[in-house]
């Protein structure tokens, strides 16, 4: 009979989960070991929140649920915040904390902690496994983990069940993948709310991407000879280079997006998840939900909402257009967007959309970008042309900083033959720099490009409009070249955009270990899309 750890390890595998990122500990060393003689292959981080932010990457990557494992207790809390993180960007994962033995956990007070309690705000399910149910919780976690909205699930695995013999060990894996092609209308027909539509926009979001909803998207937009808005987080659902992209909502130049919202006299909200939203929602167009979850989230009033297969209710709406006439908006936004976008560059000097130019222009199109949390996101969010889905990864329901660098090394261990760049500002960086060991130990060839302006910007912009003084947003200069080098990574510092595109054309030619480049920019384009 298989012992419970085996059951875990079994349903992993089954599931085609290759990678378990996370930190070790007395009660998950069983785990360990099983998972490790499943071929499953265990990534040690430096610490329980970045492994965490590694397993995100790979559920937004692969679709599959990431896995992540802590010991009990700091551990477990530590863990927290990249579990979060995924619970609010509605990515599949598997959390796996020790905990003590079931018989001291009951009164023992030393690093226990009531895990289910801790984790059930911030997950989709929050349990306990045990010999007796070993394979129905695996089956319920990853069928719970994957269902729209996917989400994190956490499981706590006590220190004396792993080793024991499960008593349901039976491996079957739950249907994740809906074969009907349904539809529900609630509400008036939608044709009517297209037929008298003027100026249509669709807002395309990471449900749309997530369903595949790529092509029928185009095809509406054609026919509807209107513009398209897509969250970060679906960035690459649709071509950049199409003539009906209008940019990404919220991110650098969001008053030009939210001015073409407003205007709008329907917004199709394509699979699109109001957690991703900075801003409240602009405009008091009619809106059309299409999504695979009805519109509870009510941050937008919708008359009519369709609920069901994205890619095939979008298909459906494309064959009701009829030849009304309609205005094309789109190549007079599209100036106004690249103008807002380029506002306040400093002639001489190394302006953040100095670095996104760079990578666009030097870098091939099949590379992956991941970008951090802070005021260069929202120049990289808008700047950066995603040439497919799930080849940029945001975090921008959770919006933690810390996890661009993370993300980055699990984008490079899935897709080795494929460039991989990661933005991040140095305040991001500084939380989890020490992941460059590990990838140098791995021999990943990324290139992690840090804007350098010691600031927490975002914030020191809040002070700045309030007139307080930069209080806990000002800090010292780190020499990255010399904390690359500590990590056996390479190093380079760049101050203007000449030396910036010599570095990276030299990392395009391949890189053995990463690549830490310190921009040296100077902030003052964020004041201009504050």
């Amino acid at each position: 009979m298989p012992t419970t750890a085996s059951v875990i390890a079994q349903y992993l595998k089954a599931a085609g989960i290759e990678y378990a990122f996370g930190y070790p500990g007395n009660p998950n060393l069983d785990l360990i070991e099983t998972g490790h003689l499943e071929g499953i292959e265990f990534i040690l981080g430096s610490r329980e929140a970045t492994t965490a932010f590694m397993a995100q990457a790979y559920g937004m990557l692969t679709g599959k649920p990431g896995c992540c494992i802590s010991t009990l207790g700091p551990g477990a809390t530590a863990l927290a915040n990249g579990v979060a993180n995924a619970f609010l960007d509605r990515t599949p994962m598997i959390a796996i904390s020790g905990q003590a033995s079931t018989k001291m956990e009951a009164y023992f007070t030393h690093e226990v902690l009531n895990h289910n309690r801790f984790y059930a705000p911030i997950t989709k399910w929050a349990t306990a496994i045990l010999p007796e149910n070993a394979a129905t919780v695996m089956r319920k976690a990853l069928r719970i983990a994957m269902a729209e909205r996917p989400g994190p699930v956490h499981i706590t695995t006590n220190d004396n069940v792993l080793a024991v013999e499960a008593r349901d060990s039976e491996v079957r894996l739950p249907p994740t993948a809906s074969a009907a092609r349904c539809m529900e209308v609630f509400g008036p027909d939608p044709a009517a709310l297209l037929a008298k539509a003027r100026r249509p926009l669709i807002l395309a979001g990471a449900s749309a991407e997530r369903s595949g909803a790529g092509a029928e998207l185009r095809a509406l937009a054609t026919k509807l000879d209107c513009p398209v808005v897509v969250s970060p987080m679906a960035k690459g659902i649709f071509p950049e280079e199409d003539p009906h992209f209008a940019g990404a909502i919220d991110m650098a130049c969001s008053k030009v997006v939210a001015k073409l919202l407003e205007e709008s006299d329907l917004v199709i909200a394509a699979g699109f998840d109001p957690v991703e939203l900075i801003k409240p929602w602009p405009g008091k167009a009619a809106v059309l939900h299409v999504d695979s979850v009805p519109n509870t989230d009510q941050i937008y009033f919708a008359e009519v909402e369709m609920v069901g297969h994205i890619p095939s209710m979008l298909g459906h709406l494309a064959d009701g257009v009829r030849g009304e006439p309609r205005e094309n908006r789109c190549a007079d936004h599209r100036e106004a967007l690249r103008e807002s976008y380029y506002e306040g560059r400093v002639a001489g000097k190394l302006n953040p959309t100095d670095i996104v130019d760079g990578i666009n222009e030097i870098f091939p199109r099949d590379t992956i970008l991941t970008t951090d949390v802070g005021s260069h996101k929202l120049l990289v969010g808008q700047g950066w042309t995603a040439a497919a889905p799930r080849s940029f990864l945001t975090t921008n329901g959770g919006s933690s900083m810390g996890f661009s660098l993370p993300a980055a090394i699990a984008a490079k261990l899935l897709h080795r033959g494929r460039p991989v760049v990661c933005t991040v500002g140095d305040g991001g960086f500084a939380m989890g720099y020490a992941e460059l060991r590990l990838a140098s130990s791995l021999g990943l060839g990324i290139v992690v490009v840090v804007f350098c302006d010691n600031s927490l910007n975002r914030i020191e912009l809040k002070q700045t409009v309030k007139k307080y003084a930069s209080v806990l947003t000002r800090f010292d200069p780190t020499d990255l070249v010399k904390l690359a080098e500590s990590m056996e990574c390479h190093g380079a510092r760049v101050e203007n955009p000449r030396e910036f595109a010599e570095v990276l054309c030299d990392a395009k030619k391949g890189l053995d270990r990463p690549l830490v480049v310190q921009a040296v920019i100077d902030p003052a384009q964020y004041m201009s899309q504050f």
